[in-house]
């Protein structure tokens, strides 16, 4: 009995990585510019309609003085009152043109000079974000004259007032707006932070979460991540990824199972080796009995027994190595059918019929060996499909074999009127392990037929739109080299 020896596993750590910025922080980052940026979009209008509306407020109370002043007889106003007028507008003059005449309706404290004009009549919004802005970084106490339409048939309406009231009271407006915006812009970042966490950060975290713990124990079924009800691509993504686990779970299920198989099949093998090789000396001393139908059945027996001890010492090639190279040469293929017809034990008088149709004389370039392992497991599937047809069907049983050459192809095919094969069974049909629909099937016989057909250079395949299963063999011939043509030639 051979032993097997388990070799030390020497487990690698991964080095640690530093700890980067998650996705939460990324996307924190991301946010708070993008409210910034949207801040500073919203202020800098704001601003500039502020000072509009400021200073069509004083052009609105300039226009009302006007008129109160106008209306004085002969514009005789005292200074007080007029002083008194300009203080309740916040203004140091009023004027108004009517015609090609300016007239001044009121002043006091006028300055030597104006520092800046603004005619609202045309003013455009690039302007007026520009003058807000030169107003709110300048310094001082400048004196500038605002323009405007006039009621009643003037022309327009002038006054002139002080800057910094004007200055104070955009940087009262600018704190307040401030204040409301970081109060919104505090709910809004937490809002599209709560909702992109919510609908694409947790998510992602869920399946990194299952990528990491299936690494870490790739056969365990529980690490199947459960994927949710979402239809975007996430969802997708998450039942991907969930058909992907549970394929690379069974995958591994059923490695393990063949590791397991072939430790137990090697153990098998050594002793049922040994016990083959005793009933082939057995048959040796058979061989030497003078009756007529021992020395008949006797070679069989022999032959059957050499067949079966080669088995037995490749029966772990499938598993763990490729098959031996095939001993290929011309072979007859009839003989070759009849021995595969004796050991599945079909006689004349079994329940199936057996049908053999194969071209005269025909042969193929092949492994005898392994041309009729290939038969075998086919002969043996077609029996079992058989065996499997309801009880009381009273359809024909049948198997037929058939062969011919087309040109350098030698084509076999191996039919039964058997239940068929399940359409779901097809996919994966000459895969290890993968029956062809019965229960008590091991799934190696078509998995092995296909690897030696493949050894040969052919193909095989289910044939479509046939009764019961029917199987193509197609075997090429090898190509003759030339010089091996032509020490035949000479030779004749």
């Amino acid at each position: 009995m051979s032993e097997t020896q388990e070799q030390p596993t020497i487990e690698t750590q991964r080095p640690r990585q530093p700890r980067r910025l998650g996705l939460s922080g990324k996307l924190l980052l991301l946010t708070i510019p993008l409210v910034m940026i949207a801040e500073v979009l919203v202020y800098v209008p704001a601003i500039a309609n502020f000072r509009i509306n400021r200073l069509n407020d004083r052009l609105a109370a300039a226009n009302t003085a006007a008129l109160v002043l106008d209306a004085a007889p002969s514009g005789m106003v005292p200074d007080s009152l007029a002083r008194q007028i300009l203080g309740s507008i916040g203004a140091r003059a009023v004027a108004i043109k009517m015609g090609q005449q300016r007239r001044l309706l009121a002043s006091a404290d006028l300055p030597p000079a104006i520092d800046h004009d603004y005619d609202m009549r045309a003013i455009t919004v690039w302007s007026a974000i520009v003058d807000s802005l030169e107003i709110m970084f300048e310094t001082g106490n400048q004196s500038i004259r605002v323009i405007g339409p006039a009621p009643g048939g003037a022309q327009f309406i002038e006054v002139v007032i002080d800057e910094a009231p004007l200055r104070q009271a955009m940087y009262g407006f600018s704190r307040n707006l401030l204040l409301i915006s970081l109060a919104i812009a505090v709910l809004t970042a937490a809002l599209i932070y709560l909702a992109l966490h919510y609908l694409f950060v947790r998510p992602m975290r869920r399946l990194t979460a299952s990528l990491v713990a299936f690494h870490e124990d790739p056969e365990s079924s529980a690490r199947i991540i459960v994927p949710s009800q979402r239809g975007d691509e996430i969802g997708l993504a998450e039942r991907e990824l969930s058909d992907m686990q549970r394929d690379l779970v069974s995958m591994l299920h059923q490695k393990s199972r063949l590791a397991a198989l072939g430790l137990a099949v090697s153990k098998i093998n050594h002793d049922l080796r040994n016990l083959l090789a005793y009933s082939q000396l057995l048959s040796d001393q058979l061989a030497s009995v003078p009756d007529p139908r021992v020395q008949r059945f006797a070679p069989k027996l022999m032959r059957s027994l050499e067949r079966a001890i080669a088995f037995c010492q490749s029966t772990l090639s499938y598993g763990r190595a490729q098959e031996a190279a095939p001993d290929r040469r011309m072979v007859a293929v009839e003989p070759i059918v009849t021995e595969v017809r004796e050991s599945a034990g079909i006689g004349s008088d079994a329940s199936i019929t057996w049908i053999s149709a194969i071209e005269r004389g025909l042969t193929i370039d092949a492994d005898p060996d392994q041309l009729f392992r290939v038969l075998l497991n086919l002969v043996r599937n077609a029996e079992q499909a058989l065996e499997s047809r309801p009880q009381g069907d009273a359809a024909t049983q049948q198997i037929r074999i058939t062969g011919r050459r087309e040109g350098t192809v030698a084509i076999l095919e191996i039919s039964d009127t058997g239940p068929g094969i399940p359409q779901k069974s097809r996919d994966h049909l000459f895969e290890a392990f993968q029956s062809s629909g019965r229960t008590d099937g091991s799934g190696l016989g078509l998995a092995i037929a296909a690897e030696l057909v493949r050894a040969h250079g052919g193909d095989i395949h289910l044939v479509e739109g046939t009764i019961g299963a029917t199987f193509r063999i197609a075997i090429p011939d090898r190509p003759v080299e030339l010089h091996y043509v032509r020490s035949e030639r000479a030779r004749a």
